[in-house]
């Protein structure tokens, strides 16, 4: 038996453990994990145990082992206030105001809204003012597509497919390089907690810039068997899109938008992006790095503004020949109906009201933590969330208690720039105030809150982690999405009818079940509607497989070779075969 233990140090880096063991060396290899958790270099915030799937047993065990072994005890004070400086990699990193960038990055450049108008850009953590970013108006959209455009011919035609690939290699060494600072940036721009934006968002980018460069040199197309080949020669092109327009929302800003950059630029587009008026200021310092990185002027073009004007600006210019959209279901329907009228190419990553079923052979240790990362990261501000929990009924109140514990122990509302924190606050008030509506018309309808239920006391858009019980179908926190720390219970009585509530929703982003059963898993997981389903964990997605929804959570595919897809086009290429008159010997022309 092979085991793989991979060790995220918080600004530390990875520490792989590869152990071959036999089943009856438990001991042996209890020992060699606490070795591990326990070593003077390493504060592990997360240790993952990767076994053979088919061996459901020893994974739970392992993973048994690996929450036993990690210590979460000692946690500072919370906070009252902080400064913009942080100790990472035993340096100090500091964000003074003045290097806040708040300008409008256009053809390589960064300049001044030709609007005047500014917004502001709010701590959500203490309801502070960080700093005042300008508005972009019709007329920067406009400046930013024709410098797109422009630049269109020049990366497509003239820039080799290994120079685009240097490119983006660079970009994500900058990136490694200037992580520390990207990350307090975005954790006071967005509350959320510094270690989770690390570990995942910035190691995400780094992740997604180096996996589409390697692709740049292998879009290719092919040659056709056409049915006259002495007549006919007929070949394949893979061409860029064009000018593509990326939107993108607040809960992941940085990840979310070179998601979109990253596949766009390794296929020959030029891009005009459009960040969240709530959490610009990582995009932009991410503008400088693309700078630095040498991208030629034009290729990449990052505004500022809101949804209304420089959205809708944004996707119905006639000069943008794909949209490429993350956001609500309600604005993606708008910008669909945009997409039809002018025929322009449209990907939608949209919402999602998820479920997580709960089998009663399942361990419930592992199902505990399965739901509670499926949810709370991120304070529930995640688009493929398992805001639903179906769990059978014979260990409905059993699994509620490992639940509420796990919770108890794990989550820490704590200043997001303390790396000790596991939950921050709400984007903004607006986020907090929909959230808590949901939790008063839950409790109104008749649901009953086993956990949190209510705001954390003092400044800040903070809500308790929440969990809860009694909750039926036709409840609106079952039916809609909340986008915030609450989890719904609900009970029953068999898989297949789990499975058919589950599909009930008009969202399919995201589905998963918890079973040591493993045909019983894999039933299910054919049987749910759900673009993207887990089998004993939740949200492991990786940049190389496809992710999207079904049914209104959207269209298209983001990540791996499908996220290549919707920045081509494919072009057949037809030419006559002329054969030349053959002469035999002892013939005359």
């Amino acid at each position: 038996m092979l085991f793989r233990f991979r060790c995220l140090n918080p600004f530390g880096g990875f520490l792989l453990l590869r152990v071959s063991l036999a089943h009856a060396e438990r001991s042996r290899l209890s020992a060699v994990v606490c070795q591990v958790c326990q070593a003077s270099v390493l504060t592990p915030s997360f240790l993952f145990a990767f076994l053979p799937l088919t061996d459901i047993g020893e994974a739970t065990w392992c993973a048994n082992q690996t929450l036993a072994s990690s210590s979460f005890s000692s946690f500072p004070p919370p906070f009252s206030s902080f400064s913009r400086s942080l100790l990472l990699k035993d340096q100090l990193v500091t964000v003074k105001p003045e290097d806040i960038e708040t300008r409008l990055f256009i053809n390589g450049k960064f300049v001044e809204a030709t609007s005047g108008n500014f917004f502001d850009d709010v701590n959500p953590a203490t309801e502070e003012l960080i700093c005042k970013v300008q508005e972009a108006s019709e007329a920067d959209v406009d400046m930013a597509v024709e410098a797109a455009r422009k630049a269109f011919p020049v990366w497509s035609l003239s820039t080799s497919a290994s120079h685009r690939a240097h490119l983006l290699h660079r970009l994500a060494s900058l990136v490694e390089k200037h992580a520390d600072e990207l990350a307090l940036i975005e954790s006071l721009d967005s509350g959320k907690p510094i270690t989770s934006i690390h570990e995942i968002d910035i190691a995400g980018v780094i992740r997604i810039l180096h996996y589409y460069a390697g692709w740049a040199d292998k879009i290719v197309g092919k040659t056709i068997p056409v049915d006259n080949p002495d007549e006919v020669f007929c070949y394949t092109r893979k061409e860029p899109v064009g000018v593509v327009a990326g939107i993108v929302p607040w809960n992941y800003p940085l990840y979310l938008l070179v998601l979109k950059v990253a596949p766009a630029l390794t296929c020959g587009c030029t891009v005009v992006m459009k960040t969240s008026e709530k959490t610009p200021l990582s995009a932009l310092k991410l503008a400088h790095l693309i700078q630095e990185a040498g991208f030629p002027p034009g290729v990449v073009n990052i505004l500022s503004g809101l949804g209304p004007s420089v959205g809708a600006a944004l996707a119905s210019h006639p000069h943008v020949d794909k949209i490429s959209f993350t956001g609500s279901t309600a604005t993606g329907l708008k910008i669909a109906e945009t997409g039809v009228v002018r025929l322009k190419r449209v990907t939608l990553e949209l919402g999602g009201k998820s479920a997580l079923i709960v089998c009663a052979d399942a361990d419930l240790d592992r199902a505990a933590m399965t739901a509670f990362y499926g949810l709370f990261p991120n304070s529930g501000q995640c688009c493929v969330a398992s805001s639903r929990v179906f769990v059978q009924e014979s260990v409905h109140d059993a699994f509620l208690e490992h639940l509420k514990n796990f919770v108890e122990t794990h989550l820490h509302l704590l200043c997001p720039q303390d790396k000790a924190c596991t939950q921050g606050p709400l984007v903004d008030k607006i986020q907090f105030d929909r959230v808590m509506r949901y939790i008063k018309q839950g409790i109104a309808e008749g649901a009953t809150v086993a956990l949190g239920g209510r705001a954390k006391e003092g400044k800040g858009y903070w809500v308790m982690p929440t969990i809860f019980t009694d909750v039926s179908d036709d409840m609106t926190i079952a039916k809609e999405e909340i986008f915030g720390p609450v989890i719904c219970l609900l009970k029953f009585k068999t898989a297949d009818e789990a499975v058919e509530r589950a599909n009930e929703s008009h969202y399919g982003l995201g589905a998963g079940i918890c079973t040591k059963d493993i045909g019983m898993a894999y039933h299910c997981a054919n049987r749910l509607k759900a673009g993207n389903v887990f089998i004993n964990c939740y949200n492991t997605t990786d940049i190389a497989a496809p992710f999207g929804g079904f049914k209104q959570s959207g269209y298209g595919r983001e990540g791996g070779e499908e996220g290549l897809l919707p920045y081509l086009e494919i072009k057949a290429v037809y030419s006559k075969v002329d054969h030349p008159k053959m002469v035999l010997p002892g013939q005359t022309h």
